[in-house]
């Protein structure tokens, strides 16, 4: 295993800054609350964040884990130019989690062989390897880290085979990056419930952020769990409400931003607002999380 101790000199991966519109969402870092540090100044950089938190995870000896970037622009992709945004994004995690690993040796797996194949031709420099879910051998020996692009729910199968190759010996870490395992079009049910249980459970969420109707959920690993809350008083600055070691279930939110919505005397923020089309999302997630 080719992983050395960090390094802070994050590689400056380019990604033109048009397709990056953070107009209709927003972080605050700028605060001075020791609190709120912690949040990324916008969407690049809570892509790099995230590689940063997955290699810290890789390199402490973790074996399966998930990136989840639960916003607007990296959940709708119809929208013109969404995928090609989440392509580039996605390279950005990629080349931080090499340079923060040292690793030479990463495989990046993509949902279908049309996108490896077209990602492959236009990253000619890139020092990953390439392939897709459906590929014959999509890992190879030589492979010492896999990171999985946005898996969704029509291939998991083949996700949950690949998982269990790389629990071979020697096992090798798994990143999935943004996975898209569960759907609201395939219900609640059983089949929803056994996943969570046997499979995703055995995954460690080392970057989450989630934003809610009136503030935030928030991992970095290897910090806690951190619940973000609107500063009523000083628009799109956020409060922290609330630490802890496990991932907030709907009830505990619902606690906790119940009462401040009701209390707050201010116009939603730029953070609410934007997370205002995530709200058919929110009602499913406190379904499966229940």
């Amino acid at each position: 295993m080719c992983f050395h101790i960090f390094s802070r000199d994050i590689h400056q991966c380019t990604i033109p800054k048009k397709m990056i519109d953070m107009s209709n969402f927003e972080w605050n870092s700028s605060t001075s609350e020791q609190t709120t540090r912690c949040l990324p100044s916008d969407l690049e950089g809570a892509v790099r964040q995230a590689g940063q938190a997955s290699a810290s995870f890789v390199s402490s000896g973790g074996m399966r884990a998930i990136v989840e970037l639960l916003i607007p622009q990296l959940q709708f992709l119809d929208d013109e130019g969404a995928q090609g945004e989440l392509w580039e994004l996605s390279r950005i995690f990629l080349d931080t989690l090499i340079e923060e690993t040292g690793c030479q040796k990463v495989k990046a797996i993509f949902p279908d062989a049309g996108a490896a194949a077209l990602l492959k031709y236009k990253w000619q420099d890139a020092a990953f390897g390439f392939s897709s879910l459906s590929d014959r051998k999509p890992v190879e020996n030589e492979d010492e880290i896999v990171v999985m692009v946005v898996p969704d729910y029509q291939m998991l199968g083949y996700v949950e085979r690949i998982t269990s190759t790389l629990s071979d010996d020697p096992p090798r870490p798994l990143i999935m990056w943004n996975p898209r395992l569960i759907s609201e079009d395939v219900g609640v049910g059983f089949n929803v419930r056994k996943l969570r249980r046997y499979f995703l459970s055995t995954f460690t969420v080392v970057y989450s952020m989630r934003p809610l109707p009136s503030g935030a959920v928030f991992r970095c690993y290897p910090g806690l769990w951190k619940i973000f809350y609107d500063d009523k008083d000083r628009p799109n600055r956020y409060l922290l409400a609330k630490e802890q070691i496990s991932k907030p279930d709907a009830e505990e939110l619902e606690i906790i931003f119940g009462d401040v919505e009701e209390k707050s005397d201010n116009g939603p923020s730029l953070f609410s607002r934007a997370a205002g089309i995530f709200s058919s999302l929110n009602r499913f997630m406190r379904v499966i999380t229940k």
